[in-house]
């Protein structure tokens, strides 16, 4: 009996090291700080691009056979939060996403990966335009013990969130902020 818990602990113990090892970095945004004008929204009084930020991870347990990338709103006055951008079936060799690779035509998207719908109504990358205040905008990757979500273009950020949630390894996140 004592050999399975120090088993069991050996085994939470690696879980929880490679957890604390998968790490999200980028060249355009900065966990606390001020989104650019790029990943602003061009709209709702808004003058930002709308230009996904250049996304890279490493250290993603061994385990990982997908990724996923979701901007998330908690923040937002709705009572849900706002999806901003779902992009799922991203293959396990991939560990970056260019700028811009949220356009809403796709043509950037790594083979295979797929756009949800945000919360805008459509696939794609939305640049935050929080009303008064600030809100926090978590940009997160998510390790993933599937190959592929059954997902498309009109699957919700709730639907992509739920999988997310029964799917995942690992997550790791950047957490900037917009004012207005």
């Amino acid at each position: 009996m004592n050999k399975s818990l120090s088993s069991l602990f050996l085994a939470l113990t690696c879980v929880a090291a490679q957890a604390q090892d998968f790490k999200l970095a980028s060249s355009d945004i900065q966990d606390g700080q001020q989104l650019g004008e790029n990943q602003l929204q061009n709209g709702s009084g808004c003058s930002g691009r709308d230009i996904s930020p250049a996304l890279s991870w490493s250290g993603a347990p061994v385990s990982a056979k997908s990724f996923a990338v979701t901007v998330f709103d908690p923040d937002a006055p709705t009572g849900s939060g706002w999806w901003h951008w779902t992009i799922v079936n991203i293959p396990a060799n991939v560990r970056d996403l260019p700028r811009d690779a949220g356009n809403r035509d796709g043509t950037k998207v790594p083979a295979g990966a797929v756009q949800g719908r945000t919360d805008f109504g459509s696939p794609g990358y939305g640049g935050a335009c929080p009303p008064t205040g600030t809100h926090r905008y978590r940009f997160k990757v998510w390790a993933l013990d599937v190959d592929k979500l059954p997902v498309d273009r009109e699957s919700s950020g709730a639907l992509v969130g739920y999988l997310l949630n029964a799917h995942s390894v690992a997550t790791a996140e950047l957490v900037p902020i917009a004012t207005r």
